[in-house]
Formats: structure tokens, sequence, C-alpha cells
């Protein structure tokens, strides 16, 4: 019901918007003014459901929001700010993501689709795991290669630290179809 409030206003208006279409169906048919005060009350939802959905974030979107920022600073080249989105005590990724990201230079980074954001079950802190496709366009620092197209799935594995902020503390990047190749961290 927490994702139909928070992320879905359009189908929640729908159904409002279906239930006080037949209160007040009832409400003709009877003359009733209770029907048709909660046929009113009913459609009065929809305004206050896109307002509670507008202000409600949830972690699911702060993850996606997570995500863009960091696409965004990935298209930018700007990799302090795309680092921030790990976990600052996961020293050795941070450091391997740096490493990762400073041999190219992106002219091109997009979220092509987030396949799943599976919440995990009785973590504590909260855990999320996310599967997504990308796209960059990147060049090899050394010249080996420029503007090279390139999709790519991304799984990250996301931890909800005290101050409330989601942060990463596990990816791995493998081709869109297959198992991981050379150019993934986890083999």
């Amino acid at each position: 019901m927490k994702t139909l409030i928070a992320e879905q206003p359009l189908i929640l208006a729908i159904l409002l918007g279906v239930i006080a279409a037949a209160i007040l169906w009832g409400w003709l048919q009877s003359g009733k003014k209770a029907a048709l005060a909660a046929g009113l009350l009913v459609l009065a939802l929809i305004p206050i459901s896109w307002y509670v959905s507008s202000v409600w974030v949830t972690d699911r979107e702060q993850i996606r929001a997570a995500i863009e920022s960091t696409a965004q600073a990935v298209r930018d080249n700007d990799f302090d700010r795309a680092i921030r989105v790990i976990e600052p005590r996961q020293r050795a990724l941070v450091a391997s993501a740096r490493a990762d990201l400073s041999r190219f230079r992106f002219s091109e980074a997009r979220v092509n689709q987030i396949r799943a954001i599976q919440m995990v079950e009785g973590s504590a802190p909260p855990e999320a795991e996310v599967d997504l496709t990308v796209t960059v366009v990147v060049s090899d620092q050394r010249g080996n290669f420029t503007e090279m197209r390139v999709p790519r799935r991304v799984l990250l594995s996301f931890r909800k630290s005290d101050d409330g902020n989601w942060y990463v503390y596990h990816y791995n990047h493998l081709p869109v179809i297959g198992a991981t190749d050379a150019f993934s961290p986890d083999p």
C-alpha cells in the first residue's frame, strides 16, 4: 500500500475516481445524503493523494535519485562526485572505483533501465539490491579507443546509513548478456 500511495499516484487517483463514481452513482439511485458526502470525500482524496505522493520520498525513490545523480556525475567526468554514492568506510571500493573511472573520459552515461530494486527483508540497517542497465560513450585516456558506445549491466548493493542516505557497499558491472568479462571488477 505504501508503494501505491507514494510511488504510483496515477493508479491511486484512478482507483479513487472509480470508487467515487460508484458511490455517487449509488447516491443518484438512492438520494441519500450520506452517499453524496462519502462520494465527495473520496473525490477530495484524489488531490490529497497527489500531494502526499509528491512529498513522501520512499527508499526506492532515494536509491533512484542516487543512481541518476551518479550517472550525471560520470557524464560530467566528475569522479569525486560520482564516488560519493559509495559507502565512505569502504575505502578499498572507493579507491577501486576511482582508479576504474579515471582510466576513461566519458561523453555520455545514461541509465537505460532499472530492472529491479529489491529491498532485502530483515536487514538491519536496511539494504537493497539493484539491477540496472546503462550505456556509456567512453574514450580511453591512453588513446587506445575513442567514443566507444558500451552497454553494461550494473549490479549494486545499497545500505542505508544512520544519516538516512543510501550508499553502495558493493558493485559489479558486466556485459548486458552473459557472465563477467575482463572489464568486470568481480570476475
